[in-house]
C-alpha cells in the first residue's frame, strides 16, 4: 500500500485539498460546494480560485469561513487558477475540479480507494453530463455498487481528477502557456504518461457533470479571442503532431473507447461515462 494512503475503519482518513476555479455561474458554485461538504468524509482543505467574477461570487466566497479564497481581478485561465491553487495546499492529495458538478455521497473515497488499490497516480471518477433530471445520489449508489471493479486505465478527464502531490515534482505544473482553458489538461496527461505516472478512470466514483458552463459562455463572448484555436494550434506544435499522428491517435482512442462502452454496458449494465 503505498504511505500517502492510509485505512481507517471503512473509509479512508486522508487529508486532501480541492481546487476549484470559478468565473462567474454562482448557482453552480453553490450547488458544487453544498455537495462537497454534506458528503465531506476525509478532512479537506477546499480552495477556490475566483477569476475576476463579476455576479456576487466575490462576496459569496468571502462570507465562507470554510474556504480558502484565491482572488484575481481578472481571468487568468484554468491552467494560472489550478497551478494557484495546487501551490496554496499541502495536503498529499490534490482534487482539481469544476465548479458545475454535484457530488455525491462516496465520491471522493472511492478516488482515494482506487488509488490505494491499484497504485494510480492521477484518478478521476465516472460521470454523467448535462440536465440534473435524474436522483443524483440514489443513481450514483447504484452505480458505484455495480461499477466498483470498472475503470479505464491509462486515461483521465479535466472535469475532476486526482492528482498525487509527488506528480508535479516529477513532470511540472500545469503549462500557463495554454489561455483561459482547453488543451491544458491534455497536456498534464500526456506529461505524466510520459513521466511513468499511472493514470486511470474508476467506477467506483460517479459525479455529475452539468457540461462544460464556463467554457459554453467564454465561447459566446465576441469579445474573447479564439483561445480554444489558439491552444489546439500550441498543442500540435508543442508535441509535433502532424496530421497522419492526430488521425492515428483519434482512430486508436475511438476504438478504444468503443470497446470499453461496449463491455461496460454488456457486463455491468453501466458505462464509465
Amino acid at each position: 500500500m503505498s504511505s500517502d494512503l492510509q485505512s481507517s475503519g471503512s473509509g479512508l482518513n486522508m487529508s486532501v485539498d480541492i481546487v476549484i476555479p470559478v468565473l462567474n455561474h454562482l448557482h453552480y458554485t453553490k450547488q458544487c460546494l453544498e455537495t462537497l461538504f454534506a458528503h465531506a468524509e476525509s478532512p479537506l482543505q477546499v480552495i477556490v480560485v475566483n477569476n475576476g467574477s463579476s455576479d456576487g461570487t466575490a462576496e459569496y466566497l468571502a462570507s465562507q469561513s470554510e474556504l480558502t479564497v484565491i482572488s484575481n481581478e481578472n481571468n487568468r485561465g484554468c491552467a494560472a487558477a489550478w497551478n494557484q491553487g495546487v501551490l496554496a495546499g499541502e495536503s498529499p492529495w490534490v482534487v482539481i475540479l469544476n465548479n458545475d458538478v454535484l457530488l455525491p455521497k462516496g465520491w471522493l473515497e472511492g478516488l482515494l480507494s482506487y488509488a490505494r488499490e491499484s497504485g494510480a497516480d492521477i484518478v478521476s471518477p465516472a460521470m454523467r453530463g448535462g440536465p440534473c433530471d435524474y436522483d443524483v445520489e440514489a443513481y450514483a449508489a447504484g452505480y458505484m455498487q455495480a461499477m466498483a471493479g470498472v475503470s479505464r486505465k491509462g486515461e483521465a478527464h479535466g472535469v475532476c481528477f486526482m492528482v498525487k502531490r509527488s506528480v508535479f515534482e516529477k513532470i511540472g505544473y500545469f503549462d500557463e502557456n495554454f489561455r483561459i482553458g482547453q488543451y491544458e489538461d491534455a497536456d498534464f496527461f500526456r506529461r505524466a504518461r510520459m513521466g511513468g505516472c499511472v493514470l486511470g478512470v474508476t467506477g467506483r466514483s460517479f459525479i455529475h457533470h452539468f457540461g462544460s458552463v464556463t467554457q459554453n459562455t467564454l465561447k459566446d463572448d465576441k469579445a474573447t479571442r479564439p483561445y480554444e484555436a489558439e491552444n489546439r494550434a500550441y498543442f500540435r506544435r508543442k508535441w509535433r503532431l502532424n496530421w497522419i499522428k492526430r488521425f492515428l491517435l483519434r482512430q486508436q482512442m475511438k476504438v478504444k473507447f468503443i470497446a470499453w462502452r461496449l463491455s461496460e454496458k454488456l457486463f455491468h449494465g453501466y458505462t464509465i461515462y
